[in-house]
């Protein structure tokens, strides 16, 4: 019975997790090919990825008020598959994340998973180590900015 259960659970999780076909498989196209077309646009910018955003005006205090909402946007969207810690769950942990990635490119690949997967290296690097695609999960401006923000506490900011 545990067995079974744990089955469901993992298959679920899949499911939930996979690309919007609800499989888990990664392009047709081979992954030195992908990095090589990122590298190579001379219009891609890796230190903000592929997206919208291009710089991020971040104070050098934490807006709290701004936290608080990133937490509740955690708990609903992220914390399945994210764990605060540097552990991985389904995902990568969070802890350093953002002093591992700028702003701009953490709020463009929450905001624009797939193509931040198909052209940044450093998402398909996380990819290959999780191997299970980021769902898009349709986040505002908004809520990638406040998510950031939780990133940011998490981290120690005050």
């Amino acid at each position: 019975m545990k067995k079974t259960i744990t089955a469901i659970i993992v298959v679920a999780a899949m499911y939930a997790c996979g690309n919007q076909n609800g499989t888990t498989t990664t392009d047709n196209v081979a992954a030195g090919e992908e990095k090589k077309e990122a590298s190579t646009n001379p219009s891609y910018d890796p230190e903000r990825g592929e997206g919208k955003f291009k710089t991020v005006e971040i104070p050098a205090t934490l807006d709290a008020t701004l936290a608080e909402k990133g937490n509740k946007v955690y708990g609903v969207k992220c914390s399945s598959c994210h764990k605060l810690t540097e552990e991985k769950l389904v995902g990568p942990g969070w802890k350093g994340v953002t002093a591992r990635f700028t702003a701009p490119w953490i709020m463009n690949f929450i905001t624009n998973t797939d193509e931040m997967l198909t052209k940044d290296p450093k998402a398909q690097a996380q990819l290959e180590i999780c191997l299970v695609r980021m769902p898009n999960q349709n986040l505002s401006d908004d809520d990638a900015r406040s998510l950031y923000e939780f990133m940011r506490k998490n981290d120690g900011v005050k």
